[in-house]
C-alpha cells in the first residue's frame, strides 16, 4: 500500500519527533551537559562517541562520522528508503497517511507476477532435488544442501514447456506468464517456449523476500554460460543485487563484498562469509551504489584478476565514491575468481586478503605497477604521473600529502617534485617554516636505536596545541576530554609541554578544581630554563570562540593535526633510518631484523595516516 507523503507530512514528522526518544529505542543513552551520549550503533566501539544534541534534533557519531537527524538515524538503523522512514516514524507517532491513488490495474499486474515467479521457483527446487546430474554438479562446486536451501537453488528441465506446462496447469495466463519473463513467444506465433532450460537456477530475491527474477547456469561449458530474466514489472537489473536479502538477514551491517557471479556469493556464503552480493549480468550501476550503501558500511570489491575484472572493478571504484563510499578492492591470485580461490584456499585464507584490501590510491598505484616497470626512467615518470593524477582526484589534502610521501619513497622522485605534477602552478616551495623547539627525550624507547632528530612543527600542529593547552586552563571538563588522548609528552612544542605538565599535575593534587587561575601558572612557569614567555602570555590570553555544543569536535580535529603530526614526525625519523640501514655496505643479522621492524612500523603508520584523511 502506497500513502502520500509530502512536505508538509514531513514537516510535521520532523517537528513531532523527539530524537531522544527515537533513538533511546536502540541506544542507551546518557546525559552529557546539554546533550546525550551513547556506544555508536554503527560501528564497533568501547568509549562512547556517538552524540544527541537534543536541541538541534541532531545526532553524530565522532568514530565513524554518521550524522544527521531523526530520520536519516531512521533510514540507516532499519535500512529504510526516505518515504519508508517518514513511514516509519508516522507509525510510531500516530501521524495519519493518507493512502494514495494507485493503478490498482499496475498493482494487480505485479502481484501476479510476484505469484508467478514463487511458483516457478517452487518448481525448479523441486525438479532440483530429484534431479541426481544436477546435485552432482552443485556437489562438484562444494554446494551443501544447507545453502541450496538457504538461495533456493533450483533446475530448469531440458525442456521447451515444462514451466509453461506446470504454471498453466496452475491456472496463469499465457500474457501473465510472458510478462513475468519465464517464456517467450513461438517466432511463427504457435504457441509459448521456456526461456531457461537444462539450467541450475538461482532465484533473485529481493529484501522483502519475494522473488523478482532469476538467474540460470549451463550445467556444461555450453553458451551463454548466464542467462538472466529479463526487466519486468517488479524487475530492474540494474536496481537491485544478488544475495542482497540474506545480507539484511545475517549481516551485522559493517561490510559487504561485491563480487562479480551467483556462484561467488555462494561459494562465500558456503564457507561462512554471508555478507557478499553480485550484480545481475549488467554493468554496475550509480542505483546499485545507492543501495549497497544503504546496507554496509565497509564495502569491498572482490572481481576477477583479469584486464575485464580491473576494468569493472575501476568502474565500480568511481561509482562509489562518487556516492561518498571509499570502498577498498580485494586482490586475487591471477586467474582465479572467488569461487576458485575460497574452495581451494578456505575462508582463513580469504580473510587474510580482505585484512590487505587496497583503497581507491593503493590499488590505482598496484595496478599501475603491474602496468609499468618503475626500474626503467621513462616508465618510472609515466607511473607517477599516472598517480599523481588519481592524487588529484582526492579531496583530503591530508590524503594526498599521505601519497605524496610514499611515491616519494618508492620511485626516489622528490616531494617537491610530485607535488608540482599533482597541484601544478599553484604548489609554491617558496613558504618561510617556523622552527620550534621540540621535546624528544627519547623515541619508542629508542629500540630502533634511531637518532632523535630536531624536528620542524607545522603550524596548524603548533596551534592545536596552544589551543588545547588554553582549553584545558580554562575547564576540568575539556581537559577530562583531552587527558582521555594525549599524555603531557605529546605537546612536543617546548613551552606548551611545561604548561601541559603544570596542568595536569594541578588537576591530579586537586579534584575540586573546575579550572587554573593563569596568575599561579605565570608564578611556576617564570623561572623555567629557557621558556619563552612571550608563548606562554600568547596562550594565556587567547580566546577561543566556539559553541559550547561543538566542543567534542574542535577538541577531537585539535587531536587529530596533533596525532596526524607525530605519525609524519616518526614516519621522518624511520625512513631517514631506513635509508642509513640501506648505504650500509656492511649488513648483519641485527641489522636486517631492524630493517624488517622498521619497514612493518612504516607500513602501520601510513594506514594510521590515511586514517586521517
Amino acid at each position: 500500500m502506497s500513502y502520500v507523503i509530502n512536505d508538509e507530512i514531513i514537516e510535521k514528522v520532523r517537528e513531532t519527533s523527539d530524537i531522544v526518544d527515537i533513538v533511546s529505542r536502540y541506544v542507551s543513552l546518557k546525559r552529557s551537559g546539554n546533550n546525550y551520549i551513547g556506544l555508536c550503533p554503527f560501528h564497533n566501539e568501547k568509549t562512547p562517541s556517538f552524540t544527541l544534541s537534543q536541541t538541534k534534533q541532531l545526532f553524530h557519531c565522532f568514530g565513524c562520522g554518521e550524522g544527521g537527524d531523526v530520520i536519516s538515524f531512521i533510514m540507516k538503523i532499519e535500512n529504510l528508503t526516505f518515504p519508508e522512514a517518514i513511514k516509519y516514524l508516522a507509525d510510531i507517532l500516530g501521524i495519519p497517511l493518507e493512502e494514495k491513488k494507485v493503478d490498482k490495474k499496475l498493482e494487480q499486474d505485479k502481484k501476479t507476477i510476484y505469484e508467478i515467479n514463487k511458483e516457478a521457483a517452487r518448481f525448479y527446487y523441486y525438479n532440483l532435488i530429484n534431479n541426481k546430474e544436477a546435485l552432482m554438479y552443485l556437489k562438484s562446486r562444494n554446494i551443501s544442501k544447507n545453502v541450496l536451501n538457504q538461495f533456493g537453488l533450483g533446475y530448469a528441465l531440458d525442456s521447451w514447456n515444462s514451466i509453461y506446462d506446470y504454471l498453466k496447469n496452475k491456472g496463469y495466463e499465457d500474457s501473465d506468464i510472458e510478462k513475468a519473463g519465464l517464456i517467450g513467444r513461438r517466432r511463427d506465433n504457435s504457441g509459448y517456449y521456456d526461456k531457461f532450460r537444462n539450467r541450475i537456477m538461482f532465484p533473485i530475491i529481493d529484501t522483502k523476500g519475494r522473488v523478482i527474477g532469476f538467474g540460470g547456469r549451463v550445467l556444461d561449458n555450453s553458451m551463454p554460460k548466464y542467462l538472466n530474466s529479463k526487466d519486468t514489472l517488479v524487475f530492474s537489473k540494474g536496481n537491485n543485487l544478488y544475495g542482497l536479502n540474506l545480507v539484511k538477514k545475517h549481516s551485522n551491517r559493517e561490510r559487504i563484498i561485491l563480487v562479480e557471479g551467483y556462484m561467488d556469493v555462494i561459494a562465500l556464503y558456503n564457507h561462512g562469509i554471508n555478507y557478499a552480493v553480485a550484480s545481475l549480468g549488467t554493468a554496475f550501476t550509480r542505483e546499485q551504489g545507492r543501495l549497497i550503501k544503504r546496507y554496509g558500511k565497509d564495502i569491498y570489491i572482490c572481481y576477477d584478476s583479469d584486464t575485464a575484472g580491473i576494468n569493472a572493478t575501476i568502474k565500480v571504484l568511481n561509482i562509489l565514491r562518487e556516492e561518498g563510499v571509499e570502498p577498498r578492492v580485494i586482490i586475487l591470485p591471477s586467474d582465479q575468481d572467488p569461487d576458485d580461490f575460497i574452495n581451494n584456499n578456505g575462508s582463513k585464507e580469504f580473510q587474510n586478503l580482505m585484512a590487505k584490501a587496497l583503497n581507491f590510491i593503493e590499488y590505482q598505484i598496484y595496478i599501475n605497477r603491474l602496468k609499468f616497470n618503475i626500474a626503467n626512467p621513462e616508465e618510472k615518470i609515466k607511473f607517477t604521473k599516472e598517480i599523481a593524477k588519481e592524487l588529484r582526484k582526492l579531496k583530503s589534502p591530508i590524503e594526498k600529502d599521505v601519497y605524496i610521501d610514499k611515491i616519494s619513497l618508492e620511485t626516489g622522485i622528490s616531494k617537491e617534485a610530485i607535488k608540482k605534477e599533482v597541484f601544478g602552478e599553484s604548489f609554491k616551495d617558496n613558504k618561510p617554516i617556523r622552527k620550534d623547539k621540540y621535546i624528544n627525550k627519547e623515541y619508542r624507547n629508542n629500540k630502533s636505536k634511531i637518532i632523535p632528530i630536531k624536528a620542524v612543527l607545522e603550524p596548524a600542529h603548533l596551534t592545536a596545541e596552544k589551543t588545547l593547552i588554553k582549553l584545558m586552563i580554562e575547564s576540568y571538563e575539556y581537559f577530562e576530554l583531552i587527558k582521555e588522548h594525549l599524555k603531557e609528552k605529546d605537546f612536543l612544542n617546548y613551552e606548551c609541554n611545561i604548561l601541559a605538565n603544570i596542568i595536569f599535575n594541578q588537576y591530579k593534587d586537586n579534584n575540586q578544581l573546575t579550572g587554573i587561575d593563569t596568575n599561579l601558572i605565570l608564578e611556576k612557569v617564570k623561572n623555567k630554563e629557557n621558556i619563552d614567555m612571550a608563548i606562554v602570555e600568547e596562550i594565556l590570553s587567547k580566546e577561543i570562540l566556539f559553541m559550547p555544543e561543538d566542543k567534542y569536535v574542535l577538541i577531537k580535529d585539535l587531536i587529530d593535526t596533533i596525532e596526524f603530526s607525530k605519525l609524519k614526525l616518526e614516519r621522518k625519523q624511520i625512513t631517514e633510518e631506513i635509508q642509513r640501514i640501506e648505504a650500509n655496505k656492511y649488513k648483519d643479522e641485527v641489522y636486517e631484523s631492524q630493517f624488517k621492524s622498521l619497514c612493518l612500523r612504516l607500513t602501520e603508520i601510513d594506514k594510521q595516516l590515511e586514517a586521517y584523511k
